[in-house]
C-alpha cells in the first residue's frame, strides 16, 4: 500500500468517506450539540469522550511525525476536559478535525519506504501497522458514536 492510499483511508473514516460505514467521524460529530455530545447512556462513553480519545492518539502520533517522542499513554486517552458549553464542544471538534487533516496530510507525505520501517521502537511495529491501527480504532469508535447517537435520539 502506498502513502496516498493509506492517507485516503484515513480521510475516509475521519473526514469525508461513506464507503465502509456510510458515514465518517466529521459527519457524526458535526451533527450533535454539546449536550448530546456529553450525554451519558449507562456505562457507555459519551460522544465527546470518544472524540477526545481518537484526537488524543492523532495528536500523539503527529508529535512523533514532527520529530518528537512518543509520549502518549492509554491511561490518559479518556481524560477529556469538561465540556460545559457549545464553545467547549466546538473547540474539541475543531481540534479533532484539524488533527485529522494534518495526520492524513503527514501520512501522504511520508518518505518512500518509511511505512515498512519500525515506528519509534521495533516493539511498536511498523509505521504502516500503527497507521492502520488508527484507521481500525477510528472505525471501532465511529460505530459506537453512531449507535450512541441513535440511542440519544430515542430518548429525546
Amino acid at each position: 500500500m502506498n502513502n496516498l492510499a493509506i492517507a485516503n483511508r484515513l480521510r475516509e473514516v475521519l473526514l469525508d468517506g461513506h464507503w465502509i460505514a456510510n458515514t465518517n467521524f466529521k459527519e457524526q460529530i458535526l451533527s450533535v450539540n454539546w449536550e448530546q455530545a456529553t450525554q451519558k447512556i449507562g456505562n457507555l462513553n459519551a460522544i465527546a469522550a470518544l472524540t477526545f480519545h481518537i484526537n488524543y492518539y492523532l495528536k500523539g502520533l503527529l508529535h512523533v511525525f514532527d520529530g518528537g517522542k512518543l509520549e502518549i499513554s492509554d491511561k490518559y486517552s479518556f481524560d477529556v476536559p469538561q465540556i460545559q458549553s457549545e464553545m467547549d464542544w466546538k473547540t474539541l471538534v475543531n481540534s479533532f478535525l484539524n488533527n485529522s487533516e494534518k495526520f492524513a496530510n503527514q501520512v501522504e507525505q511520508l518518505p518512500d519506504g518509511l511505512l515498512d520501517q519500525p515506528f519509534v521502537d521495533e516493539k511498536y511495529g511498523s509505521y504502516l501497522r500503527n497507521i492502520e491501527g488508527v484507521i481500525e480504532h477510528s472505525y471501532y469508535h465511529l460505530g459506537q458514536i453512531s449507535l450512541i447517537k441513535k440511542m440519544i435520539s430515542n430518548f429525546a
